[in-house]
Formats: structure tokens, sequence, C-alpha cells
């Protein structure tokens, strides 16, 4: 099984880009084991600000499927202030890469 990719504590305007930079790095490593699904986890997300949801809206319109497998209640709370919450509840069954 895959470790998930655990995103960092702090996922706003000030820390996205470096988020980005591993997250698609990591992501790259595991195209490399197509039998598995990446998983992503932001169980120990504190900050969160529309950047860091865009990047991970981003990456879900990409064709790299990826799950989610936690989510802190402060992640939760920011998805449905921003209006995604139905696209949270997709993420943690499966991706639209993977309905493709």
């Amino acid at each position: 099984m895959i470790k998930p990719f655990e995103l960092p504590v702090e996922m706003t305007i000030y820390s996205v880009a470096q988020t980005r930079d591993g997250l698609l790095a990591w992501l790259s490593e595991q195209a490399l084991k197509p039998l598995e699904v990446p998983q992503i986890s932001a169980a120990q997300v504190s900050e969160i600000d529309g950047a860091g949801l865009q990047l991970l809206v981003a990456l879900s319109h990409t064709m790299q499927a990826w799950r989610l497998v936690g989510a802190s209640e402060i992640f939760v709370d920011a998805c449905q202030t921003l209006g995604l919450s139905t696209w949270f509840d997709g993420l943690t069954m499966t991706t639209p890469a993977q309905k493709a």
C-alpha cells in the first residue's frame, strides 16, 4: 500500500506553491505504480484558505486519479464555507479521473 501524501498543517496562499511542488513530485512517483490510486491526507491541516483548496480542485481536474483519505474538521469546514461540499464528498469516494 502506498503511504498517503500528507498535506501540510498550513495550506494558505503563503505556502501553496511549495505544497504544489511537493505534491506534483510525489504524484509523478506514484504514476509509476499504476495499480494503486494515490491517496492524499488532509488530516493535519489546521489552516486553509481558498488558494489551498484551489490547488486540490485543480488537481481533481487532471487525468491523475487520487483519493482523499483523511480530512481535518477545519478542512471540511473550509470546503463547506466555499461551497465545495459536493466536490469534497466525491473525493472521499472517487475522483473524476477514476470515473473516465
